[in-house]
């Protein structure tokens, strides 16, 4: 089962799991305004494609909750500035 993690891992943005957000294989997890910066809309962390993360519906959510646990990879900021 997904987690739906709860932030873009590179801009710490809130996300919420209704939110068009993006994911890889490992579930890395992305705003749509950082994915627009990522070469070739990659995953920077595996350079796996990214697909939107399907959304879970609402009355599974009560007794599937989303995660609280934030990832936050401290090197994404830096390497798109660098470009």
């Amino acid at each position: 089962m997904l987690e739906i993690r709860p932030n873009c891992e590179c801009c710490n943005r809130d996300l919420a799991p209704s939110d068009e957000t993006y994911i890889c294989t490992f579930e890395c997890t992305w705003c749509p305004t950082c994915v627009d910066r990522f070469q070739d809309r990659a995953c920077p962390n595996c350079g796996g494609n990214l697909q939107p993360r399907p959304i879970r519906p609402a009355w599974w959510l009560e007794e599937n909750p989303p995660s609280t646990m934030r990832v936050v990879s401290p090197d994404c900021q830096k390497q798109l500035a660098a470009r």
